[in-house]
């Protein structure tokens, strides 16, 4: 290859980049603004979710059930745990079905099949940022202010992130292929809510298997998140699995997961026109 041709690659390379996030980031947009036309409430439609939910899971929960007797911040905690688990399965369940729904746009048009998962996960980012912002609101009211331990949220959310984004890619490829991947996730997600601590913390796990329910990343986020933001006594994520090194299993899992997703999207994204 010239010198020639080989200076003008990264700018042909850079240009792509930008024609790749430009349509990303105009298609979510646009999606986000499409969601509530005509909507009275507008934006508030976000926030109706994950609070009615936290409602009926709170009264029962911790009101009947009584599980959040001595846990400092539990209401906040539980509200907090059910908006960052409703990200990652929103992003989940729309990267699964999103090449099917973009069928006749996927026939028509040429463009990097990777936009449409990205929409995807884009629209997931700008819904939690308006919900987080409720979720403050309800902080403060509860008397828990922000400190410098807050900023944790960030790369929490990033690895949350990738780990859906991972999940989303494989099932997306996977699912043009064999429907059964749909019902399949919706019994697994329903396994990983109960196996995550949502409605309870991770110290109420017993001793013998905290090691072994801390391998999950959801669960690691949580616990992270509680130390963080709720309560700064209650045990960080190096305390609730006994051992550091321990923790580079679940980051591996994160790893692992958007790197085969990232890889089959890639691999099955020329093809999946032909197979849908």
């Amino acid at each position: 290859m010239s010198s020639a041709a080989m200076s003008q690659r990264p700018v042909v390379l850079g240009a792509d980049v930008k024609r790749y996030w430009a349509l990303s980031w105009t298609l979510a947009t646009t999606e986000f603004k499409l969601r509530f036309y005509g909507s009275v409430l507008g934006y508030a439609w976000t926030l109706v979710r994950p609070f009615a939910l936290f409602g009926v899971l709170y009264i029962v929960f911790a009101e009947i059930a009584k599980l959040g007797e001595g846990i400092k911040g539990f209401p906040a905690y539980i509200l907090i745990s059910m908006v960052l688990f409703q990200f990652f399965k929103a992003i989940v369940d729309g990267c699964l079905t999103s090449l099917l729904n973009r069928e006749n746009l996927l026939r028509k048009m040429h463009f990097p099949r990777l936009v449409i998962p990205t929409t995807v996960v884009l629209g997931a980012l700008f819904e939690l940022g308006l919900t987080l912002l409720a979720v403050v609101i309800f902080l403060f009211i509860s008397g828990i202010y922000p400190t410098w331990s807050w900023l944790e949220l960030v790369p929490l959310a990033v690895l949350l992130t990738v780990f859906a984004t991972g999940l989303g890619l494989l099932f997306s490829v996977l699912f043009v292929r064999f429907r059964d991947i749909a019902p399949i996730w919706d019994v697994v997600g329903q396994m990983l809510f109960y196996a995550s601590p949502i409605l309870y913390v991770a110290s109420m796990v017993p001793d013998d298997y905290q090691e072994l329910y801390m391998l999950n990343p959801v669960a690691v986020v949580l616990t992270q998140m509680r130390h963080s933001v709720i309560d700064p006594a209650a045990p960080d994520v190096v305390d609730a699995i006994g051992n550091g090194m321990l923790l580079l299993i679940p980051l591996a899992l994160v790893l692992v997961s958007f790197v085969v997703g990232l890889w089959a999207f890639v691999r099955e994204a020329p093809k999946v026109a032909e197979n849908l």
